[in-house]
């Protein structure tokens, strides 16, 4: 291997972007798209948590790397209620929870399994109209209310803060509403903006192409 590719491969990618994380963030790769092959890279070179986004790619990878000891995953895409059963047990925390029923279903379905769900609500921090998330003003009920399910962990929040827009006065506004309830986690920043997202509090940051590079198209269905 010359080592042009070296450089370009996931360990190094993983190095660079490691360096740049300081202790008490930890850093989820977001695989979603990317083969299996390109987590087992990952995990060979350290790397722990995985993101993916559909549960369907999910479960296909899951089985893949169960023979991967330690290997976490986070579900981070948009999830539907009658999709969570497949994520009971299996996954170390959900960041999209942005509503009462999917709360709901998380808690059935992990007390169901013996166990409890630990979860992220997720802010529409911008309020962009058709955009996932929880109006900012109705998180500290949608909280409280979770937090009072019997097999339910709420852990923090989660935000993709708008595309078009300087993210830092967004991800201070999601630190704010996570100091108001209480709460530890603040999943927030991506490839793009994590730095950011780091100096204004981050404890997790969604990191995907800087880790694995371009996505590969993905196929529908």
């Amino acid at each position: 291997m010359s080592g042009d590719a070296a450089a370009d491969g996931v360990a190094a990618r993983l190095a660079r972007v490691r360096a740049a994380i300081p202790g008490g963030v930890t850093l989820v790769a977001v695989s979603k798209a990317q083969p299996a092959g390109a987590i087992r890279e990952a995990y060979a070179a350290g790397q722990r948590h995985f993101g993916e986004n559909y549960v369907q790619e999910w479960r296909a990878k899951a089985e893949a790397l169960a023979d991967l000891p330690d290997l976490a995953w986070h579900f981070v895409g948009g999830l539907q209620t009658n999709k969570v059963k497949y994520l009971a047990g299996r996954v170390a925390l959900v960041h999209t929870v942005d509503r009462e029923d999917l709360g709901r279903e998380v808690s059935r379905r992990w007390e169901r399994v013996g166990s409890t769900g630990r979860i992220l609500v997720e802010v529409n921090v911008g309020r962009e109209p058709g955009k996932a998330g929880c109006d900012p003003d109705a998180v500290p009920g949608l909280v409280a209310t979770l937090r009072a399910l019997p097999a339910l962990d709420v852990a923090g929040l989660m935000c993709i803060p708008p595309a078009d827009r300087d993210p830092r006065p967004f991800f201070a506004a999601l630190r704010g509403l996570r100091d108001g309830l209480g709460l530890r986690e603040l999943s927030m920043g991506m490839s793009g903006d994590y730095p950011a997202a780091i100096a204004e509090g981050a404890t997790l940051v969604r990191v995907g192409t800087a880790v694995f590079g371009e996505r590969p198209p993905r196929v529908p269905g």
